[in-house]
């Protein structure tokens, strides 16, 4: 098999990017990669994963590095600009530093950033920081510790609270927390959230639970949609002033001289389509153009049956002409969807 695995070019002063963009029907531009490295995890939130977690695939079934260096290697032909490595937990992966540095300094990727629950951030923070890392997203639903314990099923909370504030104290760029709100679980600590905003320069983000759990809790009236958060927001902070942020952060708030900024992503309402710009790639090697889509292409396959890197790049660019308008469209299509957001790579 690894035969099969040559690298692409890596960029470098006398090489230049292919013109082989990647653009759909809609005119949509894609130049944003969210490539996860595996499926693993060593929390068990309930709205991700069953308690007891998820059936694993057999280990040679998952992108091995050289696979995922030649991946990162030809969609930078391809024009991508940022790449956010993610899981399952992409620190179980002890080759993510050495991945980030690939990205980085070999195939010219600017913005190279990494999602994490950021239990094992304390173990790899210098790693991280020496690769060139553009930014860290932690993973953090709540700050009561009895509360983060249901949600995650560990008692972690102290020790992701001590990480965050290595990654504060270190040279990374960018920190950002993903708090996935669901009402009437953990609304009640907006406020809490805001408040971490106040002295430090990070980015709170509330985002809209996911239709991808074992559970289904999405469906049991916990789902606390996009617009109330926002309203909720303007109704109990004050001095909330709208800011610039991320194609992602739909709408981004700072609070009047607060440090930090507060954002709110709509990621089930799907207010986000007509602009997307992302690409997603499972640890098993599947090519996957929307969050919703039940159609993927398999890179690893094609990769160990020899495939050169136009027929990956032909495979690819066919895959986003084909994309739907929306998720909405491509969620009504036929076929299965994965049951995990750990299978889906966040």
């Amino acid at each position: 098999m690894e035969n099969n695995l040559h690298i692409s070019a890596p960029f470098g002063s006398d090489t230049l990017r292919s013109s082989s963009k990647i653009i759909d029907q809609f005119d949509r531009k894609f130049d944003y990669l969210r490539l996860a490295v595996n499926e693993k995890c060593n929390l068990r939130c309930i709205y991700c994963m069953p308690e007891k977690g998820i059936e694993l695939l057999n280990e040679d079934l998952y992108l091995s590095q050289l696979e995922i260096k030649r991946i990162i290697s030809l969609f930078a032909q391809m024009g991508i600009s940022k790449i956010r490595f993610t899981g399952g937990e992409p620190l179980l992966r002890k080759d993510i530093p050495n991945l980030i540095r690939y990205a980085k300094y070999k195939c010219g990727i600017n913005q190279v950033y990494l999602t994490t629950n950021g239990i094992l951030l304390n173990k790899y923070i210098s790693q991280l920081e020496a690769a060139g890392i553009s930014g860290i997203n932690i993973s953090l639903d709540s700050l009561k510790p009895e509360r983060f314990e249901k949600i995650t099923r560990r008692n972690k909370l102290e020790q992701v609270l001590s990480n965050i504030k290595l990654v504060q104290d270190s040279k990374v760029p960018s920190l950002k927390i993903n708090v996935v709100f669901m009402r009437g679980f953990n609304d009640d600590e907006l406020l809490d959230f805001v408040e971490l905003t106040k002295t430090s320069n990070l980015t709170i983000r509330f985002i809209e639970l996911m239709p991808f759990d074992a559970h289904q809790i999405w469906k049991t009236g916990k789902f606390y949609k996009s617009e109330d958060i926002v309203k909720d927001l303007k109704n109990q902070v004050k001095g909330l002033l709208p800011v610039t942020g991320s194609n992602t952060e739909h709408y981004i708030f700072q609070v009047d001289k607060y440090l930090g900024k507060v954002a709110v992503i709509p990621s089930y309402s799907r207010n986000l389509c007509a602009n997307c710009n992302r690409i997603r790639v499972t640890a098993d090697g599947s090519l996957k153009n929307c969050l919703y889509s039940k159609e993927e292409k398999s890179l690893r396959d094609e990769i160990r049956k020899g495939a050169s890197d136009q027929e990956l790049k032909d495979l690819v660019c066919n895959s986003f002409f084909a994309k739907h308008k929306d998720g909405w469209d491509a969620q009504r299509t036929e076929g299965n969807i994965r049951k995990s957001m750990t299978q889906i790579g966040g």
